[in-house]
């Protein structure tokens, strides 16, 4: 008897904690940590995750940008780190073509000025899995987040998630922005050569820089799966945008750099590219300061247009 009472009490706290798990007020968590002896970097981060099987696509000091272009910075520590797993975007890609939009995820990691702690801020599992239409008990997206996890323990073991002030909105706009264009020729290769010119050359006179690129289709051919003539992503960044959201949300480096991806799969002449847009950032976070808005706003129509030229073969 007493046996089956200790075993109804352990199945109530475990629901009790998936419960409050699911019941979570934002879109991102912090997992933050006393760093007083600074022993805890980015590149020790960066080293626990790729220790946890994680690949490393880029981990950017910012600082460096931010006072090249506008003469100072608000914190001792920001970093932009991309992440992804081998393994989760094997599993998932041929049923989900959208895995693109979050592999590979980034993070920021931070520390205010003057502070003694340091900050890893990145995306619930659960949150990146309803973007790309994959159900929220995935296997491969549960054990995902709990690699994350298991990373940021051992990078920062004294840290906790922290609870941050707003409660994430959801978006009334679509925060997804897609577009599809047919392969020009007859030649894949050709027209991805092409495409990829012309969108290259159109991100520095935006103010864009790509901070990383991942070619997911060549993992997926070293393992023998032809789904995809080629799956590559963007990390893209508008270092105007992520300087001024992250005066007051260090944590929005959840969202940049912002994962662009583009594939063809195999036997069809559509090339497909989307990315997640601003309007999540917004809700995400609760922004709300003009500033910010004004920034991401801009960012997203020039985003937007340039897609529209390269449909339109400008």
């Amino acid at each position: 008897m007493k046996v089956i009472k200790n075993l109804l009490i352990a199945l109530m706290v475990i629901s009790g904690l998936s419960a409050a798990d699911k019941a979570f007020k934002t879109d991102v968590r912090v997992w933050q940590a006393d760093n007083s002896d600074g022993k805890i970097t980015p590149k020790t981060v960066e080293e626990a995750f790729a220790k946890a099987g994680f690949v490393i696509a880029a981990n950017n000091d910012m600082n460096f940008p931010f006072k090249r272009d506008f003469k100072k910075t608000h914190m001792d520590v920001y970093n932009l780190m991309v992440v992804f797993r081998k393994d989760t975007a094997l599993a998932l890609a041929e049923k989900y073509p959208d895995i693109g939009l979050f592999t590979p995820l980034s993070m920021s990691i931070y520390t205010p000025k003057g502070e003694k702690t340091i900050s890893v801020a990145t995306l619930r599992p659960e949150v990146m899995a309803e973007m790309m239409n994959i159900p929220a008990d995935n296997p491969e997206m549960v054990k995902l987040g709990k690699k994350i996890e298991e990373a940021l323990k051992a990078a920062m073991p004294h840290g906790k998630f922290i609870e941050l002030p707003y409660t994430s909105k959801k978006s009334d706009k679509e925060v997804i922005t897609r577009i599809t264009m047919q392969q020009q020729g007859d030649d894949w290769e050709d027209a991805k050569d092409d495409f990829e010119t012309a969108f290259e050359e159109k991100l520095a006179p935006n103010g864009f820089v790509m901070a990383g690129f991942t070619d997911l289709n060549y993992d997926f051919d070293e393992h023998d799966k032809d789904w995809y003539l080629f799956y590559d992503v963007y990390s893209i960044c508008k270092i105007a945008v992520i300087y001024e959201v992250s005066k007051l949300h260090p944590e929005a480096g959840a969202f940049a750099p912002c994962s662009a991806y583009k594939y063809q799969k195999k036997d069809e002449k559509t090339i497909h590219m989307a990315f997640p847009n601003v309007y999540k950032w917004i809700s995400s976070l609760d922004i709300k300061d003009k500033a910010s808005l004004d920034v991401l706003m801009d960012a997203q129509t020039r985003f937007e247009k340039m897609l529209e030229e390269l449909k339109a073969g400008e």
